[in-house]
């Protein structure tokens, strides 16, 4: 099946009960059994729900994990709790030098209190990962594009070197989602989403999930999933299903005007730079081309008149709103060094303070330009 059949369909047969063509809300805690211990595959919604099975079922497919599954999770941190479960005392992990400050702070300030370490490498360097690599690395954490500064890195390469040492690659796929570029195609372990952003896509809802493509690996993080019980509610499980079956027509649309308004900023005056992957001036642009279908829906760029000026532009849009988060209908702006990344500030993963991170969301194009315009002016 083409992706777009799959993100309908995949999991969400007609309801076998009342023929109902959309996934029920299973609201339920527990599930009467016939005799103890003989059930209908459900005893309680932490261990199994056929809401979240929908959405677990959905995920596996649009992912390419196809004997592996998937595994949903209350955020996209509860995601990334679940793989550092994976990680005993003693262990290490590289993480991306420009990595999501929430994940850095899991790590960093979380994990690390209980014996696992890290380092921070610039995953664009082939050379420096090789050198990070030493006998207690175990996990080799990936964005591409990175968030903030949408860095690409070479999947295939990665997972090469990783293997070589043992060492499971994680991808965190938010930014690309399955419709722009599938991990497992280059060998990766496991995909983790924060699927509050694009996956659900109308910013109602948050959500995680874990995909993994060996079957084993997907029987432990289910165990995992149970025993830890970062499980998400059957509601907030039917919303990211929802969300899912626009995907493809939504992210086309992103793509549509995050194109153009990297190409509208990139000649502006009061813009120092700009990164976006669909950009022939990104160093990665080949890379990105080769790997992704097409270049996403995220645009950052660095203002002219530096930290003052960036506050000052993210707090005079209209049509942009100032907020965290990402991927939804509407679009918006943030200063992710005062933001979603001041749990990095002060530490060699300090992201720039006159740096601006948009996700341009489904307005009209010539609205976001506009709007852009009067805020540069201001």
């Amino acid at each position: 099946m083409h992706f777009e059949t799959d993100a309908i369909h995949a999991g969400q047969e007609p309801d076998p009960t009342t023929g109902a063509v959309v996934a029920p809300i299973y609201a339920t805690s527990t599930y009467a059994q016939e005799a103890p211990g003989e059930h209908r595959g459900y005893e309680y919604s932490r261990t199994g729900n056929p809401t979240r099975q929908a959405l677990e079922t959905a995920l596996a497919v649009l992912e390419g994990a196809d004997t592996g599954g998937a595994v949903a999770t209350a955020s996209g941190m509860a995601a990334t709790a679940l793989i550092g479960y994976l990680l005993a005392p003693g262990d290490r992990l590289l993480l991306p030098d420009d990595a999501y400050g929430g994940t850095v702070r899991f790590f960093a300030k979380v994990l690390s209190e209980h014996g696992v370490h890290w380092s921070a490498v610039d995953m664009t360097d082939i050379g420096a990962i090789d050198q990070a690599f030493d006998e207690h690395t175990r996990l080799v954490w990936v964005e591409t594009p990175t968030n903030p500064l949408l860095r690409l890195v070479d999947l295939a390469a990665i997972v090469e070197r990783a293997h070589e040492h043992g060492a499971l690659v994680v991808v965190d796929n938010t930014f690309a989602t399955p419709y722009l570029q599938r991990p497992f195609e280059y060998g990766a372990d496991l995909v983790v989403h924060s699927t509050t952003k694009y996956l659900g896509g109308h910013s109602d809802v948050v959500g995680g999930a874990v995909v993994a493509r060996d079957p084993e690996m997907f029987e432990r993080l289910k165990f995992l999933q149970n025993s830890a019980g970062p499980v998400p509610g059957p509601f907030d499980a039917w919303l990211t299903l929802r969300g899912i079956k626009t995907l493809a027509v939504r992210i086309e649309r992103h793509c549509d005007n995050a194109e153009a308004v990297a190409s509208f900023l990139q000649d502006h005056p009061e813009v120092a730079e700009v990164a976006y992957p669909g950009l022939i001036s990104h160093p990665q642009h080949a890379l990105a081309a080769r790997q992704m279908a097409r270049f996403g829906g995220m645009v950052t760029f660095r203002a002219a008149g530096g930290t003052t000026k960036a506050h000052r532009v993210a707090s005079s849009t209209h049509v942009f709103t100032l907020a965290e988060s990402l991927g939804g209908v509407e679009s918006l702006i943030e200063v992710p060094a005062a933001m979603t990344h001041v749990a990095v500030a002060g530490t060699s993963l300090e992201v720039p303070g006159d740096l601006i991170r948009l996700s341009v969301g489904l307005e009209h194009i010539d609205d976001l330009i506009d709007d852009l315009e009067q805020a540069l002016r201001a």
